[in-house]
């Protein structure tokens, strides 16, 4: 079976095989599977990547010099963070764009996968920036510098207005794309990391206690690494064709066994094309009868309406003794 032939929706070839492309992209629907919400169409994300882009890289530079002047390693730190963001926000916006490239007889996919990539590619760079903010700011615990309190509270007062508004952008469609929910994490933690620096600039007005600025520095890294452990295994774990979150494999073969004239089942795959598209295959014993298209269309919508996968392709077998399938034992792939 060449499983990335590509064949009208429900059509059969020799083998028995189906290739669903009913609503392909079905999590664009009101309510996607398990009722997560919708995804903004290519226009709308292109116009909030560019707006959350253009007001991050602007805060950046303000952020920097504010800090540089001040003397304050919070401000520098999150100033960072948030051209890592920028960065980030660059790579989700290049993957939402490459993952609608038609397929090519060399990339038969597309480029759905380069959305897995670059939800990874955002976590290891929040990991790399957490490592050098964690560095400075245990060296500096132990040679406080003074701060301008004033202005960490202002510049910082002004980065949860900005890193709010930026999440705001990409809270809609976080829970179905992992992708979209990496630029959300980046712009939800960098708005409560912010909201930090305004109460330390406070306490510090007051207290004149300055190891306190390289102490919330140490407190972002712990919130950011927190909230990054999730995103990095979930991307890794797609990266590495695992079963995408919220889909039970087993539910899935009693699915698949339970059809009418369905012997058995075997060679069950299922694996994510990208953040948001699942697919999978799977070898079904059918004894007495060859199915038609109505049974191809009924796995279909099952599928799509239970588990969100919609791009199935079937392989139909007659159980033959004397041509036994190669790759029913479930230890061979």
């Amino acid at each position: 079976m060449h499983e990335n032939q590509r064949m009208p929706a429900n059509e059969t070839n020799s083998s028995g095989n189906t290739h669903d492309h009913d609503d392909q992209h079905g999590h664009h629907d009101d309510h996607g599977h398990h009722g997560r919400p919708t995804l903004p169409t290519a226009p709308d994300q292109s116009r909030k990547f560019k707006l959350g882009i253009t007001l991050n890289l602007g805060f950046v530079l303000v952020e920097a010099a504010a800090g540089m002047i001040s003397g304050s390693l919070a401000l520098l730190a999150d100033a960072g963070h948030n051209l890592s963001d920028v960065l980030a926000l660059l790579i989700a916006w290049g993957a939402s764009v490459l993952v609608r490239r038609k397929p090519t007889p060399h990339f038969t996919y597309g480029l759905r996968g380069s959305s897995i990539w670059a939800a990874m590619a955002n976590a290891l760079i929040l990991m790399v920036v957490c490592g050098g903010i964690a560095w400075e700011a245990i060296r500096r615990l132990h040679q406080p510098a003074e701060v301008s309190g004033m202005m960490v509270i202002v510049i910082a007062a002004i980065g949860v207005v900005i890193n709010t508004a930026t999440a705001l952008l990409f809270m809609r469609g976080r829970h179905a794309d992992i992708n979209l929910r990496g630029a959300f994490l980046h712009m939800a933690a960098d708005a409560a990391i912010s909201l930090g620096v305004v109460v330390t600039g406070l306490v510090m007005m007051s207290t004149e206690w300055y190891w306190l600025d390289p102490a919330i520095s140490l407190a972002i890294v712990i919130l950011i690494v927190g909230g990054t452990v999730g995103l990095l295994k979930d991307s890794m774990r797609l990266a590495l064709h695992a079963v995408p979150p919220g889909i039970d494999p087993h539910a899935v073969k009693r699915l698949l066994d339970g059809m009418p004239g369905v012997t058995q089942t075997h060679d069950l795959h299922i694996w994510a094309m990208s953040t948001t598209e699942t697919a999978l295959t799977a070898h079904l014993v059918v004894p007495d009868a060859r199915p038609g298209d109505e049974f191809y269309a009924e796995i279909n919508r099952l599928l799509a309406q239970r588990f969100g996968i919609h791009h199935a392709t079937i392989q139909i077998e007659c159980g033959s003794h004397a041509h036994p399938c190669k790759l029913a034992s479930d230890e061979v792939v």
